[in-house]
C-alpha cells in the first residue's frame, strides 16, 4: 500500500504545471466536490493567533449549527487539555471570530450561547447580510450582499398624433458601495511570520537515577511498573515505557522507599480519562522523589559542649569555674602584687 501511494504522489507531483520551487511545500490541489468548508486565510494564516486556537477556529467553522463547542465537548474530541482549550477559545474572542453570552432560559436555567464568525472585520465594515444556518455546504455562500433594485417605468399608450411626453426622469439610487477585499500578494518565498509565545515554557525536569543500576534494582523495578495494571486499569504501559521509567523507580528503591509506597504514590486519584499514562508515571517519579533516608548519627541527639566546673577559692571561698582547684583570679593578682 506505501508503494502504490508514493507512485500516485509522484504521478501528480508530475502533473503539476510550471516550476516546481527547489524547496517549501508543494501543493497538491484537488477541488472537493462534497463535505469541505471555505476557510479564509485571515484565520489559517492569522499573525497573532495560536496554532491551537486556529485548528479550534477551523473545527468550529466546519461544524453545523447546534453543535456543542464547549471546552468540555472540545477537551473530549481533541488530545489537548482544559487549559490550552480555554486558551484558544479566549484568543478566538478576542480576535472577533467567537463570541459566548450567556442566556436565561425557561424553568431558571441558563445556557450559553455561542457565536462564531467567520468573518470578523466584513462585519465591522458593514455592508455584508450574516445568514445563519449550517457551516457546511456546497456551492451557496454564507453571506448575501444587498443591492437596491430600480423599478423601470411601465409605458403608457398615447394617440399617434399627439406627440410623446418627455418622461419625467427617475432618480436613481446609487447601490450602497461595499468596500473591495484587499487582495494578499502571494509569493513563493515570502517570510513566515510566527505568532507570540504567550508564555515560556518551563524545562522538563529529567527523570531520577540510582547511583548504580544493579540487576536487582532493575528486576524489581520493571517488576513493579507492570503489576501497575492490576491495581489500576488505565496504567496499561507499553515494554518501551517500561523500559524508559525502570531507572525512575530504581531511584525510589535504593532511597528504601518500599514497593506499597511506590505503588500507591503512582495510582493515587488518577485523573478521568488518563490519556498518557508513561507522561503521568514520569511526572509523578519526578516530582514526588523522596529524600534519602537519614543515617544513625543523623538522628543522634547533638553532643553538648563540655561545662568547665565549679572551684572554692582557698583564699577567699568565692566560687570560680576552673578545672583544677586553687585561687581565683583576684587572689592571684594579689599574689602576684605583693611578690
Amino acid at each position: 500500500m506505501d508503494t502504490l501511494h508514493d507512485n500516485a504522489l509522484a504521478h501528480a507531483l508530475a502533473a503539476i504545471p510550471g516550476p516546481v520551487p527547489p524547496s517549501g511545500v508543494v501543493h497538491v490541489v484537488i477541488p472537493h466536490t462534497s463535505r469541505f468548508t471555505v476557510v479564509g486565510n485571515h484565520l489559517a494564516q492569522h499573525a497573532e493567533l495560536s496554532l491551537v486556537a486556529i485548528g479550534v477556529g477551523v473545527h468550529i467553522q466546519s461544524l453545523p449549527a447546534g453543535t456543542e463547542v464547549g471546552i468540555k465537548t472540545l477537551t473530549a474530541r481533541f488530545p489537548e487539555g482544559e487549559v490550552k482549550i480555554a486558551c484558544a477559545l479566549r484568543e478566538l474572542e478576542a480576535h472577533g471570530y467567537l463570541r459566548r453570552t450567556r442566556v436565561r432560559l425557561t424553568r431558571g436555567r441558563v445556557a450559553t450561547r455561542t457565536v462564531f464568525c467567520n468573518q470578523p472585520g466584513a462585519v465591522l465594515r458593514g455592508g455584508v447580510v450574516p445568514v445563519v444556518g449550517p457551516a457546511m455546504r456546497s456551492a451557496a455562500p454564507t453571506l448575501v450582499r444587498e443591492h437596491i433594485r430600480v423599478p423601470e417605468p411601465e409605458p403608457t399608450a398615447v394617440p399617434e398624433l399627439t406627440p410623446a411626453p418627455e418622461p419625467t426622469p427617475v432618480p436613481v439610487r446609487e447601490p450602497i458601495p461595499v468596500p473591495k477585499p484587499v487582495p494578499v500578494p502571494e509569493a513563493p518565498h515570502a517570510p513566515v511570520r510566527l505568532p507570540s509565545r504567550t508564555a515560556p515554557t518551563q524545562p522538563r525536569r529529567p527523570l531520577p537515577r540510582p547511583q548504580a543500576l544493579t540487576p536487582e534494582l532493575r528486576q524489581a523495578a520493571s517488576a513493579l511498573l507492570a503489576d501497575l495494571r492490576r491495581h489500576a486499569e488505565e496504567l496499561v504501559l507499553s515494554e518501551q515505557a517500561v523500559e524508559e521509567l525502570v531507572p525512575g523507580v530504581a531511584a525510589w528503591l535504593e532511597r528504601d522507599a518500599t514497593t506499597d509506597a511506590i505503588r500507591r504514590a503512582l495510582t493515587a486519584d488518577l485523573p478521568k480519562p488518563l490519556r498518557h499514562p508513561a507522561r503521568l508515571l514520569r511526572h509523578r517519579l519526578t516530582a514526588l522523589l523522596p529524600p534519602p533516608l537519614p543515617g544513625v548519627h543523623d538522628l543522634a541527639a547533638p553532643r553538648r559542649a563540655p561545662v568547665t566546673p565549679f572551684q572554692t577559692c582557698d583564699g577567699c571561698e568565692r566560687a570560680f569555674r576552673s578545672h583544677d582547684p586553687g585561687h581565683c583570679r583576684d587572689c592571684r593578682a594579689q599574689y602576684w602584687e605583693a611578690a
